[in-house]
């Protein structure tokens, strides 16, 4: 069955004000890291409630110059959790320190706090703590064992966890600006904190040229296109939050009866539904192969787990969330008539695999 076109499991939401702010920009000719990025770096550190912010040209760069800023080196130890994307696998090994993976709480997907408490010894420095699919980590309790907590909200910026914005509560915080993550500037990251001497420290490693002193630097720059892009696309933040919430609930009241769907409440926390996993029977490369016939593109929700790239067992939680659970579109872009063609092949597939 061929399609003329196919929803995208993914897609950025713009509009004028995006295209305007980066003409702007063009048109006064001062394009790489400047003011614009200053002002952006501002607006972001007042909306999460943090001292301050330092933007980077990626999310793995901020989380790469985070691990830098706390004084992680070879021979430490960093826990993450398996179900996640490889960048936190890679920064891990950018610093020469040793991964520690943990296993996930299959009802939340992040990371499961007693497996967690098993695996951590004398040796880890850091814990990388996502906020998986836009649902806070019980991050209190994780703080509570003393190891700095990195917050990842590379999918969480505008979540909330008992009354405070998600990246407010941890030692340091990493986002993600990639073109379809909740908030765009095509590819950009940040990193906030509260700890001035680490804002400084994580400053100075970004840019590497101009130092009176020589050390390993890095050219981790955001542009002020970019910057502009991220100013207009944060005013605009608490509107997406809530098209991805509304989302969420037509979903979750239209797929409960076939399928395991993701909590709307959680006692404390405010999930932004950046993913919305849905848990399914059947051959998961059949089902997504089924999908993309009729039009509609769904995605495992990672990939593939670290411990299935490191080839080591013992993750028996994430293992059974990856063999069962899709991920279907979910953003602000997505249009009622795309929403409903999206249900409508999911019912499909639903009602002749239960």
């Amino acid at each position: 069955m061929v399609q003329n076109f196919t929803i995208p499991h993914s897609r950025p939401t713009l509009d004028e004000s995006d295209l305007f702010s980066v003409s702007e920009v063009i048109r006064s000719g001062l394009i790489v890291q400047g003011e614009v990025v200053e002002k952006f770096e501002k607006k972001a550190a007042k909306f999460i409630g943090v001292k301050g912010a330092v933007a980077t040209n990626t999310g793995t760069s901020a989380l790469h110059l985070s691990l830098l800023a706390i004084g992680i080196k070879k021979g430490d130890s960093v826990a993450i959790p398996s179900f996640v994307c490889t960048a936190l696998l890679n920064v891990v090994k950018y610093v020469g320190a040793h991964p520690i993976l943990v296993d996930i709480d299959p009802e939340t997907y992040n990371i499961d706090i007693h497996d967690l408490k098993k695996r951590i010894k004398k040796s880890t420095k850091a814990i990388i703590l996502p906020h998986l699919f836009g649902l806070p980590a019980d991050i209190d309790e994780i703080i509570s064992l003393g190891i700095p907590v990195i917050e990842d909200c590379a999918q969480a910026i505008g979540a909330v966890y008992k009354g405070k914005k998600a990246g407010s509560v941890g030692r340091i915080s990493c986002f993600s600006f990639y073109a379809t993550k909740v908030l765009s500037t095509g590819e950009g990251g940040m990193v906030m904190s509260n700890s001035k001497n680490l804002l400084k420290k994580i400053r100075d490693f970004r840019d590497y040229d101009n130092k009176k002193n020589y050390t390993v630097r890095y050219n981790y720059k955001m542009m002020d296109i970019q910057a502009a892009m991220g100013i207009t696309q944060l005013k605009k933040l608490n509107s997406f939050v809530l098209k991805r919430v509304n989302i969420a609930k037509r979903y979750s009241s239209e797929l409960q009866e076939f399928c395991n769907v993701p909590s709307l409440r959680y006692k404390g926390r405010e999930h932004i539904f950046f993913r919305f996993p849905i848990q399914i029977q059947g051959s998961i490369p059949k089902a997504l192969s089924f999908f993309s016939e009729r039009g509609v593109t769904c995605a495992r929700p990672i990939f593939k787990p670290i411990h299935k790239y490191l080839q080591i067992n013992g993750f028996p939680n994430t293992d059974t969330v990856w063999n069962n659970t899709i991920s279907i579109p979910i953003y602000p872009s997505l249009t009622d008539k795309e929403f409903c063609k999206v249900l409508d092949v999911l019912k499909l597939y639903l009602k002749r695999n239960t």
